[in-house]
């Protein structure tokens, strides 16, 4: 299972920085979303998922194999708002510029065509 976490984690990165890599500007947002994604994944996976165990502490237990870590998914929930926030904001900017340019290049102008 853990094999295929790490491929899932790694091809998700790896698309998000291909389309990071692109010149429209829509493409890199895309790529930052899923960039986000992936970040946020692997967080919540180093957080020693259990199943059916509580977050926290049990009185009775003092070793640390019995619970799921809390803070890595508080973490991942934030970054998840905060994604959201600014992926909101890029899309507005993305609008103002394809309006004031007339394109979606992310240096502002149609690159000529090389044959």
């Amino acid at each position: 299972m853990e094999i295929v976490l790490s491929l899932a984690i790694g091809i998700v990165a790896g698309s998000g920085i291909y389309l990071i890599l692109r010149p429209r500007t829509f493409q890199v947002i895309v790529g930052l979303s899923l960039l986000s994604y992936a970040v946020n994944l692997f967080i919540f996976c180093m957080g020693r998922l259990r199943v059916g165990t509580p977050p926290l502490i049990a009185p009775l237990s003092t070793s640390s194999a019995f619970y799921t870590d809390p803070v890595p998914q508080a973490l991942v929930l934030t970054a998840i708002v905060i994604g959201f926030a600014t992926t909101a904001l890029f899309l507005v900017v993305l609008l103002v510029a394809r309006g004031l340019n007339g394109n979606d290049h992310v240096d502002g102008h149609e690159p000529d065509n090389v044959g």
